[in-house]
């Protein structure tokens, strides 16, 4: 369970650099009057876009029931707390909207009650059914934020019931070729009116999403365990500091980033403020159990000063 804790840890960390990447991206792009496209641009948009938030969604929805479990152990009513700890992350959102619209934690909280917490209800194969008729039907409708309760309801489904270890490298040998196989499908159709079919690139992400996540999971069972878990785990145990505290280093640098037409300088500014990420979450987490934020969130949601320094360490 441990092992599989750290991999969940390491894997939302390889989510926040992508996401980081894209946003960075994004950001840039959106206030360009005319961006173009070049070779930064065309695999970031191919190969990078809509691929993350699918991998943080189908982890919120794991780390829900998570939750639920640790605070049926601590309170007789674990998903009034749930819903505080939603009530919380949606005021975090509304915050965030303020400087970037579009953001994801708004529409999490909102979905998190609307769908998680009735689904939480339901029993295991309805839960599996759920999920996917409510991812097929947002891929069919061409994705986006509508992908979210789909991919919640699936990462909780995960969670109750984990496939066989076994199976790992043939799911990714397979999204392999499916997300080459709809990628090329989308670059070849996305410009033709006669053949555009909006549930491709929904679906391309899902499948490029699928491979690297078990891509990933393959490789932590090398020897590049030990160097892929010291970075990304304490990232991803920090993902809401480290996703809230990016926001403002990209407004910062917005000038530089616009004035740049190769797009190099957004991918520059990705890496080195998520090596700085990686840094002090590790500092902070030797000495902390939780990040700043993710201690925040939690006091709040228990009504209460959470314990937060590790036994042992010194102010």
């Amino acid at each position: 369970m441990t092992r599989r804790f750290h991999e969940l840890d390491a894997l939302r960390g390889f989510a926040v650099c992508g996401i980081m990447l894209v946003n960075t991206w994004q950001h840039t792009r959106d206030h360009l009057r005319n961006p173009g496209q070049n070779a930064v641009d065309w695999v970031i948009d191919n190969l990078l876009q809509s691929r993350f938030y699918p991998i943080f969604s189908f982890l919120f929805g794991l780390s829900f029931v998570l939750f639920l479990r640790s605070a049926a152990e601590r309170t007789e009513s674990p998903r009034a707390v749930l819903l505080r700890r939603l009530a919380v992350l949606a005021a975090l959102g509304a915050l965030h909207q303020i400087v970037n619209p579009g953001e994801v934690l708004l529409p999490y909280a909102i979905f998190g009650a609307l769908v998680l917490l009735p689904a939480s209800f339901f029993p295991q194969p309805a839960v599996v059914l759920l999920g996917v008729a409510l991812t097929a039907w947002a891929v069919h409708q061409g994705g986006g934020v509508i992908l979210i309760p789909g991919l919640f309801v699936l990462g909780m489904a995960m969670m109750e019931r984990p496939p066989p270890e076994w199976l790992l490298p043939f799911a990714f040998a397979a999204s392999v070729v499916l997300g080459v196989a709809l990628t090329w499908l989308w670059v070849r159709i996305a410009g033709d009116p006669v053949l555009f079919n909006r549930a491709v690139y929904p679906a391309a992400g899902l499948a490029a999403a699928t491979a690297y996540c078990t891509g990933l999971l393959l490789l932590l069972r090398t020897r590049l365990r030990d160097p892929l878990l010291a970075a990304l785990a304490p990232l991803g145990r920090m993902a809401l500091t480290n996703y809230l505290m990016s926001t403002p280093v990209i407004l910062l640098f917005l000038p530089l980033l616009t004035s740049d037409a190769t797009r190099l300088a957004g991918v520059a500014l990705s890496v080195a403020v998520l090596t700085l990420q990686v840094l002090f979450s590790r500092a902070w987490l030797a000495r902390f159990r939780y990040g700043p934020l993710e201690w925040a969130w939690r006091s709040l949601t228990w009504m209460e000063r959470v314990p937060n320094r590790r036994i042992g360490s010194h102010p």
